[in-house]
C-alpha cells in the first residue's frame, strides 16, 4: 500500500488523535478534582489504559502495511485534530472536553471506515469499526454523567 493511500493516511491521523487524546486524559486522571473525583479518576484510568492499547493496535496495522508509524509528540501534533490542554480545567468541563473528543473521533471514522471501505482494505474497516464503537460507547457514558 502506498505511503499516499488514504487509508495510511486516516490510520496516522487516527494514531496521533488517539495519542493526544490518551496524553489528555491521562492528565485529566491525575488532576482531577471536587466530588466526582473518585468516580472520574477510576473512569480516566480505565479510558487511557484502553486508549493506550489502541495505540499500540493502530502502530501495529500501519506496520502490517508496511509503513513506518509516527512515533514522536510533534509527529502526533502535526496531523491529530483533537488539541492538548495546557489548562486543569473543572471536572465537568474535563467530561465536556472528552466528550466532544470522542464525538470528534466518532465522526471521523465514519469517512475513515468509507475510504477503507473504497481501497478494499477488510481489516483496516474492521479496526476503524472497532474503534468507532469504542468512542461512541464513551461518549455516551461521559454525557450521561453530565
Amino acid at each position: 500500500m502506498s505511503q499516499d493511500s488514504r487509508v495510511i493516511k486516516d490510520l496516522c491521523h487516527l494514531m496521533s488523535d488517539t495519542y493526544v487524546l490518551y496524553l489528555k486524559t491521562q492528565n485529566f486522571h491525575w488532576n482531577v478534582t471536587g466530588e466526582l473525583f473518585f468516580m472520574l479518576h477510576a473512569a480516566f484510568e480505565k479510558q487511557y489504559e484502553e486508549l493506550a492499547e489502541a495505540i499500540d493496535v493502530l502502530a501495529e496495522r500501519l506496520r502490517a502495511l508496511k509503513v513506518q508509524a509516527p512515533g514522536t509528540f510533534a509527529q502526533f501534533q502535526k496531523v491529530a485534530g483533537i488539541k492538548a490542554n495546557e489548562n486543569i480545567p473543572s471536572a465537568s468541563e474535563m467530561i465536556r472536553e472528552l466528550l466532544s473528543d470522542h464525538e470528534h473521533l466518532a465522526t471521523e471514522l465514519q469517512e475513515m471506515i468509507g475510504n477503507a471501505e473504497e481501497e478494499g482494505d477488510q481489516s483496516t474497516m474492521d479496526l476503524m469499526i472497532e474503534r468507532q464503537t469504542y468512542h461512541q460507547k464513551v461518549a455516551w457514558m461521559l454525557r450521561s454523567s453530565l
